[in-house]
């Protein structure tokens, strides 16, 4: 089978719709609007209109606030970073490569302090919290914040 020879499954497509081309054609005449009204004019805008009623979008509450300005690392602990051996330069690519982390953020790595770290590494990070810099130095190993 070749790319030029799919085509699709018999029954899955519908031809388009072809209105206001005679009464034969069932869609003829008025092109299925019915007759006069507002919904059978051009341009009418019907849609969302609840007859004076609240309309249901602006009945529900608005939930949430996005931050365009919040920065966006990809968090690991160091307790992950002590299976590489000694003398390891620990970077976000590493560890993308290393199949541990599954994705890079925007703002690059964020090294955080949870669990112990016995082998000397070099980290280089965004960002390094307070008691993962001291953990990284106490094996020593050393720091980079990028």
């Amino acid at each position: 089978m070749k790319l030029q020879d799919l085509r699709p499954t018999e029954g899955a497509t519908a031809s388009k719709r072809r209105v206001g081309r005679g009464s034969g054609s069932g869609l003829g005449k008025t092109s299925g609007y019915g007759h006069k009204g507002q919904k059978a004019r051009s341009g009418s805008k019907k849609n969302g209109f609840e007859g004076g009623q609240m309309p249901l979008p602006r009945r529900l509450p608005k939930r949430g606030f996005y931050n365009n300005f919040a920065k966006e690392y990809t968090v690991i602990n160091i307790e992950v970073l002590d299976q590489f051996d000694n003398g390891t330069e620990i970077t976000a690519e590493y560890l993308y490569e290393a199949g541990v982390i599954r994705k890079i953020e925007k703002d690059g790595l964020k090294v955080l302090g949870r669990g112990k770290l016995t082998k000397n590494l070099t980290v280089k990070a965004a960002k390094v919290s307070e008691s993962a810099r001291n953990a990284i130095v106490a094996a020593g190993g050393t720091v980079e914040v990028e």
